[in-house]
């Protein structure tokens, strides 16, 4: 493994300004069930006909919460033309980058390709530098998908992409990405307590700037779990492992960001914050403050979290 040292003083790991998409008609969604594990048919049966009022104030919290924290939010509502049940994971359909490229992705459920809105990328085009759209899409037609920074957990201050792989992971489009975006790739195989595969990286673990939170129980390989190890410490990351119970409450499912002053935190689920031991949040607590919110619905019926609903915005500004 050859670690990209250079650019760890040109390339932030985070950034205060974040995309999100607030929901109009979020629901438990039946083509995306059976390959996330994190869903819940049973929680969605008991607040069907309630999870789109609950979730827009779940939404809404979050997003006082940070504002309040001092981040530089662009919000889109969601429109209600479509029937686009997990628009608010905004994260899995498109990335931004510091070098004024943006990525689309292609998604293995079909109703989630209508949640790529050109619109979106128009109205950022006004803000910041868009040199290049860079579209992986056409992979859909070959069944080959890569759900953006939901497959990919990225060390950007290493140009450093860990991807789990799994039916929405693909190794091939996973290198079309690393080959467009110069990136190096750690890829591995991931299961749950019961062998089954996690659906995406980024519940899994969170990478950032100099600590890493990870489930390293869940790579059963040996050799694949001493790998992303030793690039995290190389890379001079604390590892702060989780256990399956705590990735289950989407422990892993963080991002850190920052504020105009500079100010750290790390956003995640009050869910996931209860999960963690005293000793994890004092940690953490040590790289950024920890924020939270009530995210029960949310998770439930969409099996995501806090680091699905904020998509990072790297790029220049005009």
């Amino acid at each position: 493994m050859r670690v990209i040292t250079s650019s760890a003083q040109i390339q932030p790991q985070s950034t205060a300004r974040i995309m999100m998409i607030r929901p109009v008609r979020f629901g438990f969604n039946e083509e995306t069930a059976g390959s996330n594990e994190f869903q819940q048919e049973s929680f969605a049966q008991q607040t069907k006909g309630t999870a789109q009022e609950t979730a827009r104030e779940e939404f809404d919290l979050m997003i006082d919460q940070l504002q309040k924290a001092g981040l530089e939010l662009h919000i889109f509502d969601d429109t209600d033309e479509v029937d686009r049940p997990d628009a608010v994971f905004s994260n899995n359909w498109v990335s931004f980058h510091q070098s004024g490229k943006v990525v689309l992705y292609p998604m293995m459920a079909e109703n989630r390709r209508l949640e790529r809105r050109s619109d979106i990328i128009e109205s950022l085009a006004g803000d910041f530098k868009v040199e290049e759209v860079i579209d992986l899409t056409h992979f859909e037609a070959q069944d080959k998908f890569l759900e953006g920074t939901g497959s990919m957990v990225f060390d950007r201050r290493y140009k450093i992409a860990y991807a789990c792989l799994s039916p929405r992971t693909h190794r091939e489009v996973l290198d079309a990405f690393a080959d467009a975006l110069g990136y190096e790739t750690i890829a591995f195989s991931a299961s749950d307590e019961h062998g089954k595969p996690i659906y995406h990286t980024n519940v899994l673990m969170c990478v950032g700037d100099i600590f890493a939170v990870v489930c390293l129980e869940a790579i059963k390989d040996p050799d694949e779990r001493l790998m992303v190890r030793s690039v995290l410490e190389e890379t001079h990351k604390e590892v702060i492992e989780i256990t399956f119970e705590q990735m289950r409450h989407f422990a892993g499912n963080m991002l850190m960001v920052r504020n105009g002053a500079g100010e750290k935190f790390l956003v995640m689920s009050t869910q996931a914050y209860e999960s963690l031991t005293s000793r994890q949040k004092d940690r953490l607590d040590d790289y950024a403050r920890l924020l939270h919110t009530d995210l029960s619905v949310i998770e439930g019926n969409g099996g995501g979290s806090a680091r699905c609903m904020m998509t990072e915005i790297h790029l220049p500004m005009k």
